[in-house]
């Protein structure tokens, strides 16, 4: 690779910034790259800052929007680190010609493991079992029910879904999906029943979400969608915490009208301070689900090999859609 440009690459993403072995391969390709070393989050006017004067920006949870962009008159790529791209702006990129650094499916192992700790951990009151004895409080309930045999049901059967299909595969689950894009050869093969989304909210004991953060798709889950599910339905949620409504979910969940909930995902992130936590059937994770050593590698070598393999996105087309 000695015929690369000089590009300047600057990397506000403490995710990136934090594993020795990212650092190192960056640094080696492109000696003068900025780190963010005090491993803190970057947004709005430090953002701006920090990436003024800069090339390529590999960003993860960082908001790259009209206002951040604007900002940037030399800035040429945008590399991701993570699959997500609802906190970029494609229509500034679009205007700008800034190209995209992206490719799916890296970290979708380890989010799928994950749906199958939360499924699991649920069924089986681990939370709520485990709080009481931090507590020394007395146990009642100790009874819950196997992940085997289960209806489980994903919205979205993307590559996160699919790995979740897999992994499924010895317990003899019924899996039901919907999805809006053609998965008929991938649900013949494992045996995958298809079905609209009113199906999915009134038959899945568990139901998974694995649907990108758009305007559709804000507050998807709202008091309405809450309600048609079964009373004993377990709620996971790994992809936006915006796709559900925080105060409707607290609703269902502290009335007992829906069993559990997991979710490694909130509204806004700024911090995890949601009352949902406080429900003893609700069970949350501070946005864990790439942050396995494998995926977090396979997603940093795809963002440095963005800084070179890239496009120009066009909004409302995929993975703007």
């Amino acid at each position: 690779m000695t015929n690369q440009p000089r590009l300047r690459v600057a990397v506000p993403s403490p995710a990136f910034c934090e594993h020795p072995v990212l650092r190192d391969e960056l640094l080696r390709l492109y000696p003068d790259a900025k780190l963010n070393t005090e491993l803190r989050p970057l947004s709005g006017p430090t953002l701006v800052e920090f990436l003024r004067g800069y090339d390529v920006a590999i960003v993860a949870l960082e908001k790259m929007t009209e206002a951040v962009i604007s900002e940037l008159p030399e800035l040429k790529v945008i590399s991701k680190l993570g699959t997500g791209v609802d906190m970029i702006d494609p229509l500034a990129m679009a205007r700008r010609a800034i190209r995209l650094g992206w490719k799916p499916g890296a970290n979708a192992l380890s989010i799928a493991e994950l749906v199958i700790g939360f499924a699991t951990l649920a069924l089986r009151q681990m939370g709520s079992l485990n709080q009481q004895m931090r507590n020394n409080a007395e146990i009642h309930n100790r009874m819950g029910r196997l992940l085997s045999g289960r209806v489980f049901g994903l919205h979205g059967c993307g590559h996160i879904g699919q790995h979740v299909v897999r992994l499924l595969s010895p317990f003899g689950c019924t899996v039901l999906a919907h999805d809006l894009a053609d998965r008929s050869a991938f649900f013949s093969q494992h045996g995958v029943r298809a079905v609209s989304f009113d199906q999915l909210l009134e038959r899945s004991e568990i139901l998974s979400i694995h649907v990108p953060l758009t305007q559709q798709t804000e507050n998807l889950y709202g008091a309405f969608q809450l309600g048609r599910l079964r009373p004993d339905c377990i709620l996971i949620n790994t992809a936006r915490g915006e796709l559900v409504d925080e105060q409707a979910l607290y609703e269902v969940l502290s009335t007992g009208r829906l069993f559990a909930a997991c979710s490694d995902v909130f509204r806004g992130e700024t911090s995890f301070t949601s009352k949902l936590v406080a429900l003893p059937n609700f069970f949350g994770t501070p946005h864990i689900g790439g942050s396995a050593a494998e995926a977090r590698l396979a997603m940093g070598r795809i963002a440095i090999e963005g800084i070179l393999d890239n496009f120009v996105p066009v909004p409302g087309t995929h993975p703007f859609d």
